[in-house]
């Protein structure tokens, strides 16, 4: 039975209204985990342990009226004093009468009202009443010439009877003692008054098999408690299962939340962020270039260069961000047209190449003469191969080379490759690096800083191409960054269709 803490709990798992409902999430668990690590038989299995005893009482009453009704039966078909049969099978009837409406008062009544120890010494009772009919059994008259040996057959029926029994009361502990004491002492009393062989083994046998068979009863009674318990740890795991799931659900949810929210928000700022910083671009650089007339005052002239160079940085990021935003949002329109790789990336290299000499940095382009058109938004390949571009001559030392290679994949696709010489990503970094605003700490401390976002943009055009991105990188060997395309976005060329040559207008003589 679950505490009503851990159902306080369960309920307001995901009202945002409650400003502690994890702390009672977790007070419930523990409550439940110390209830289970408890010995087995605490009071919270007692009304457990009861409600299937009533249960398997009423189940087996069909079946213990049966056993009666047949040994009455057999009474008479031996020839036994019909008059004595009679009475026994109906006073036995009558004492079972009181566990069979104890049980069905049991079963129908609610388990949190079930008082233990007073049902407990009622069912205890009920069993001794239903006993006493055993008893009547045992001390049952029954003439010798009618059987051979009379009272070895008696004790053969009450120690089926007692094994029967045995099995439906193992519930509660005790009940099966409660029930066949009295029996058996009368049996072995019967016995003493004129003992042989036989009934003097019988009644051995007898007097055995009750605390036997009590023995096994309390071994089904404690499995029966480990049962309970199982089910009820596994009820609880369920639970807490599915309250982490809840919070997990709800966590998420939230997330995704603000995720959105932020991303909406960017989206809806571009047009306010952009028209002051574009202004302010104009503006600097017509005092930069002296449009309207001579500054006189050269640091005036490198303040101006500054606020442009400046502005320029920031509208980068701004667009980048923009760009990154729309991406996680699902608003990036692909204009798709059929375009060849090579000539792109070689244009990006030419856009790049100023920047990589004044570092000394050399291009070696290498594409293969036979690829086929890719059909692709070409906005997004300039910025994916541009993004690529930027962070191998940033992290490359002065005098290296940067390779870059174009051609097909393994699998029929198409694919950019750009490796550099730079001081590497270690394995634990990967991850962060291609998060969002995310840096390595050795490219940190090595290279101009950046805003982090060049490679989650390239990463996220490559999966809107459903392509993919692969970073393998190791510590002081460089970087090698490839992104590869699918066979599906490589149009395949048609052949030629060859014309039909004209028929004669006339037929032939």
């Amino acid at each position: 039975m679950v505490p009503e803490a851990s159902k306080s709990a369960d309920k307001f798992i995901v009202d945002r209204t409650k400003p502690h409902r994890n702390s009672n999430v977790g007070l419930a668990v523990r409550r439940t985990r110390d209830r289970l690590s408890q010995s087995l038989g605490p009071p919270d299995f007692n009304r457990d342990m009861l409600k299937l005893h009533a249960r398997a009482i009423l189940s087996n009453a069909i079946k213990s009226l049966l056993l009666v009704l047949a040994i009455w039966v057999g009474g008479l078909y031996l020839g036994l004093d019909t008059q004595r049969m009679s009475i026994w099978a109906a006073g036995c009837l009558a004492c079972y009468l009181p566990l069979f409406a104890l049980a069905r008062r049991l079963d129908r009544l609610p388990e949190n009202k079930v008082e233990v120890t007073r049902t407990h010494r009622r069912l205890f009772a009920a069993h001794f009443v239903s006993g006493l009919g055993w008893a009547g059994f045992a001390i049952l008259p029954v003439a010798a010439q009618t059987l051979a040996e009379p009272v070895i057959v008696q004790g053969i029926v009450l120690l089926v009877v007692i094994a029967g029994t045995a099995i439906v009361t193992a519930s509660l502990g005790g009940a099966l003692v409660a029930t066949f004491a009295l029996p058996v002492c009368l049996f072995a009393f019967t016995v003493s008054a004129q003992p042989t062989t036989g009934t003097m083994a019988t009644a051995l046998i007898l007097a055995a098999s009750l605390p036997f068979l009590a023995y096994v009863a309390h071994h089904r009674n404690r499995a029966a408690l480990r049962l309970l318990s199982f089910e009820n740890e596994k009820n609880a795991l369920v639970g807490e299962l599915e309250t982490a799931k809840s919070m997990s659900d709800e966590a998420r949810r939230r997330a995704e939340e603000a995720n959105l929210a932020k991303s909406r928000f960017l989206a809806s700022m571009s047009h306010e962020l952009r028209t002051p910083l574009n202004a302010i671009l104009g503006f600097s650089e017509v005092m930069a270039n002296q449009v309207l007339g001579p500054l006189e005052n050269p640091t005036y002239r490198d303040y101006a260069n500054d606020i442009h160079n400046s502005g320029k940085h920031l509208l980068s990021l701004i667009n980048e961000i923009l760009d990154l935003s729309r991406i996680e949002a699902g608003r990036y329109q692909l204009n798709e047209e059929p375009l060849s790789l090579g000539p792109i990336v070689e244009d990006c290299c030419r856009l790049m190449e100023m920047k990589a000499r004044g570092k000394d940095i050399r291009f070696k382009l290498e594409t293969e003469p036979t690829l086929l058109r890719l059909f692709a938004d070409e906005r997004a390949i300039r910025q994916i191969a541009l993004n690529l571009l930027s962070n191998a001559v940033k992290f490359s030392p002065a005098g290296t080379d940067v390779r870059i290679r174009v051609g097909w994949t393994a699998g029929g696709g198409q694919y950019i490759a750009i490796k550099d010489n730079g001081p590497g990503i270690p394995e634990d970094e990967l991850a962060v690096v291609l998060s969002a605003f995310g840096q390595g700490s050795i490219a940190i401390k090595t290279a101009e800083q950046g805003t982090g976002l060049g490679l989650p943009i390239v990463q996220g055009l490559t999966a809107l191409h459903d392509g993919v991105f692969e970073l393998n990188s190791k510590l002081r060997s460089g970087t090698d960054a490839i992104v590869a395309f699918p066979r599906a976005r490589v149009m395949e060329e048609l052949p030629a269709v060859r014309s039909q040559p004209a028929r004669a207008s006339g037929g032939a003589a």
